[in-house]
């Protein structure tokens, strides 16, 4: 079954059941809940699509950044995704109004997204920028504009929003099945563009909801605010009659000015994302100054305040925890799935970042049905007990990939474990997500409810940094695979090709240089390296198809040879292009470089075959037995590090379901 076989049956069926939601609801909600729940679905869609893509793109597409490099920039983007909403949040709510917050939002994002598609680093950087600041504008606003159609006590306002969640996991689901499969197959261009399409669409949806009047007269600036709309929703201290003209910022109106003004931080952002030491610093003092703040303004309180904000920040520090070790499926988990888990045709990476939206949809009626059901029974598990369960859940998916590990072959696992891993992380999301922004509603005073919530979402700021981190632990520098004594014995002992393995072995020194571990170079000139070798790191796949390797396989004949083939589809595609960047990526893609007995390959030009064909020139390549065995090295560094994941996410949930009972008493009454 071809992928895009998968994707289409996943459209219809996705199709199918926004059709039957929507005749069924029609009549119990406002028109303007169908739009916005539209909207969301096309901006998860441009965002996931996007995600799915981030890593495998940084390091396998044009800009070719190592994995440390790549887990930084990533990190720096999902941390600033969720920081930037705090203030777009603010801004919309005290001087634009959600609608033109959510348009600019909008804008930004879609610009950002279409940006992508130009593969050139300062572009890549600047796209990313965009993404970021649109996010800010978009993402709180969205959830806020719903609310305005539904009083607090409006029995349809629950219902409402789970109509919302289901659009946003719709999107996700869609878009690793579609931008991610089409980036991965057509090219990352071709991906990012329909990310970009997929913003496009909510913001031509969101445009004729205006235009419609389907949002009524909700969602403007304080000083548009019309009578019906405030209603009794709280405000700020201001009237409308001391609002009735646009407020001013530097001579302009307020809007201009923050348009003008968020462009003009792209160049910050653009700079905070290649300054990964700078971020951590900066939102490390953020962070020590809210948790300073609270635990101050904890001691202001009486005894019950006090040990309530103190849940909280209990919590919040279990929270982080989940959330670092369950975002590395954007990026560690991303790249393991690339290199050490065995898809079969139909399968491709970006396919598996789909699991956690479609089992959601599958599972969030089972857990609300389970909960209401033991809370009838006075059973209900306790905030501190589901925290607890989650990490737990958590932990069991990180060690499920160590039993994949047992049946692995060439280093590569069944796919059936990844997506078992992903399985008990949804579930421990459902077990955690869904509990922590009600809890902390009901457990903060009136006063300072707006700052605890902004605390409890930088978690998964936070989180992303902290997350970098742990996936840089996951990376391989298999140029150290001859330098380590451990590596070059698992090296030995899987070794098929003996030719390779007694050349690897007779010149263990030379590559020791090879890779930059030695710093004597004058040898490797002496032998033929250029100066470029001397100074770069490379890898063991390299190092094999060298001059001056190749000349020590063919010590006792010319029996092996360093050829370059090219993917005809690739170099077909290339020939439309003008000259420019993107046809000198493709040509550079098409190429692979391998050993082979076949004379015949060793041209001038490398000579053109079908993917297909070239992927079994590959597999009866020396090569292969080279490749095999970093897959295998790779696997078992990448499982050491998952199995410490596992139980420090099991130990932490151990701890708090054997601390919950101190935890409730804190809470005193609060569920």
């Amino acid at each position: 079954m071809h992928p895009y076989t998968i994707m289409t049956i996943a459209w219809v069926a996705s199709i199918a059941w926004i059709a039957f939601v929507i005749l069924t609801n029609r009549k119990a909600h406002p028109k303007a809940l169908f739009y916005l729940f539209f909207v969301e679905m096309w901006e998860r869609f441009s965002y996931y699509g996007m995600r799915a893509l981030l890593v495998l793109y940084m390091t396998k597409g044009m800009l070719e950044y190592d994995y440390d490099q790549a887990y930084s920039v990533y990190g720096a983007y999902g941390s600033m995704v969720y920081a930037t909403p705090l203030i777009g949040g603010l801004l919309a709510e005290r001087f634009m109004g959600y609608r033109k917050a959510i348009m600019w939002g909008a804008i930004l994002m879609m610009i950002g997204h279409f940006l992508m598609a130009f593969e050139h680093e300062y572009i890549f950087l600047t796209a990313l920028a965009m993404l970021i600041l649109g996010n800010g504008f978009f993402k709180p606003n969205i959830s806020s504009m719903i609310g305005k159609f539904y009083s607090r006590t409006d029995p349809r306002r629950d219902g409402a929003f789970t109509l919302f969640y289901m659009g946003i996991n719709i999107g996700a689901f869609l878009s690793g099945l579609t931008c991610g499969v089409v980036g991965e197959i057509e090219g990352w261009h071709w991906g990012f563009s329909l990310a970009g399409v997929g913003m496009l669409a909510g913001l031509i949806i969101f445009w004729m909801a205006q235009r419609s009047g389907a949002l009524e007269d909700k969602g403007y600036a304080p000083h548009e605010a019309t009578e019906d709309e405030v209603g009794d929703e709280e405000v700020p201290s201001y009237t409308l009659e001391e609002n009735a003209s646009s407020p001013k910022l530097l001579g302009l109106p307020v809007n201009w000015a923050i348009y003008i003004v968020s462009l003009l931080v792209v160049p910050l952002v653009w700079f905070l994302l290649q300054s990964h030491g700078l971020l951590d610093v900066i939102v490390l003092a953020m962070g020590i100054g809210m948790i300073g703040y609270l635990i101050f303004t904890s001691l202001s309180y009486d005894k019950v305040q006090r040990e309530r904000l103190w849940v909280v920040l209990t919590l919040f520090f279990f929270t982080i925890i989940f959330w670092t070790f369950f975002e590395l499926a954007g990026s560690a988990l991303t790249v393991f799935t690339d290199n050490n888990v065995a898809k079969t045709s139909f399968l491709t990476t970006t396919m598996f970042q789909s699991l956690n939206p479609l089992y959601i949809m599958m599972f969030a009626p089972v857990f609300s049905f389970m909960w209401i059901q033991l809370a009838k029974a006075k059973k209900e598990p306790a905030a501190p007990m589901k925290f607890g369960i989650a990490l737990i859940l958590l932990g069991a998916g990180f060690l499920v990939l160590k039993l994949g590990e047992g049946m692995a072959t060439a280093g590569m696992i069944p796919a059936i474990f990844i997506a078992l891993l992903y399985l008990l992380h949804t579930l421990g999301e459902l077990a955690l997500s869904p509990v922590g922004l009600s809890l902390v509603t009901k457990l903060s005073p009136a006063k300072v409810v707006g700052f605890i919530m902004g605390f409890w979402l930088m978690s998964t700021s936070f989180a992303h940094l902290a997350g970098a981190k742990i996936a840089q632990m996951t990376n391989v520098d298999m140029s150290e695979l001859m330098v380590e004594t451990e590596r070059l014995d698992r090296f030995n002992n899987s070794m098929e090709n003996e030719d390779i393995k007694t050349a690897m072995l007779a010149n263990k020194e030379v590559y020791k240089m090879y890779v930059g571990s030695s710093e004597d170079t004058s040898k490797m000139k002496e032998l033929g390296f250029t100066a470029e070798d001397a100074k770069e790191t490379h890898s063991v796949q390299e190092f094999v198809l060298s001059d001056f390797f190749l000349a020590e396989l063919n010590k006792n004949g010319d029996k092996y040879h360093a050829v370059t083939v090219a993917d005809k589809a690739i170099m077909e595609e290339a020939a439309k292009q003008e000259e420019g960047l993107y046809k000198e990526g493709l040509v550079k893609k098409a190429k692979i470089s391998f050993l082979s007995t076949d004379a015949s390959l060793k041209t001038k030009e490398p000579k053109q075959f079908p993917k297909d064909q070239i992927e079994e020139m590959m597999a009866a390549s020396p090569n292969a037995a080279v490749s095999k065995t970093v897959a295998e090295d790779t696997l078992v560094i990448c499982i050491n590090v998952f199995m410490i994941l596992g139980f420090v996410a099991i130990g932490g949930g151990v701890f708090l379901i054997l601390l919950s009972g101190v935890v409730k008493r804190w809470m005193h009454g609060i569920n």
